[in-house]
């Protein structure tokens, strides 16, 4: 599978995914914590401050921020017809927000990492019996298919983009569904036999 990861080093490279995670977590609790427009709008200016600043590898990942601006543009116009604009403003900055953080995990961050700092994480549930290492692993599939589907569809509209020269928007949402599945089920093989069940 491929990943949204960047060969290309930033600074945030060499950070620890422990750090990253940490932060993200952080970030993410703050931004629930107020519905002040003020705040919020100078958090989103600054995730978009450290996004850019991470370079070349971040500026090639630039058609994901489109997709964040349609949503909060969608949020915000759905509560404007509901009469609560300001509600909606404060929404979409806190998912462009999170959103811009999390890009930027995923973007400096090897899965094998993230995978880590989830078993470490999981380890004293052990105590309780629990399976942490699937549970670990369940959460690590998670985040590396969120990213193929995202690759997967990228690569589906550049290719009806170079046939048609536009976006193939919901037209697309059958083959990536059909390449979902197969990438689904090649894993479930991988992992039975590696499982041997």
């Amino acid at each position: 599978m491929r990943s949204l990861y960047s060969q290309q080093p930033t600074w945030m490279h060499p950070v620890p995914a422990w750090a990253k995670l940490a932060a993200l977590s952080a970030g993410g609790t703050l931004l629930v914590l107020t519905d002040r427009l003020g705040p919020l709008g100078a958090a989103c200016g600054l995730a978009l401050l450290a996004f850019a600043s991470l370079g070349r590898p971040a500026w090639r990942r630039a058609r994901m921020l489109l997709g964040m601006a349609i949503a909060a543009a969608l949020i915000t116009g759905f509560h404007w017809l509901l009469g609560s604009t300001a509600l909606g403003a404060a929404s979409a900055l806190r998912l462009t927000s999170a959103g811009l953080l999390a890009l930027m995990l995923t973007l400096t961050t090897r899965f094998d990492d993230l995978l880590a700092v989830l078993e470490a994480c999981l380890r004293p549930l052990q105590r309780l019996g629990l399976p942490t290492e699937r549970i670990a692993l369940g959460l690590g599939l998670t985040l590396r298919f969120a990213e193929n589907f995202y690759v997967q569809w990228q690569r589906l509209d550049d290719a009806y983009r170079a046939r048609s020269g536009r976006g193939g928007g919901l037209r697309l949402l059958a083959p990536l569904t059909i390449r979902t599945l197969q990438t689904a089920e090649r894993v479930a093989d991988a992992l039975a036999a590696r499982l041997g069940r």
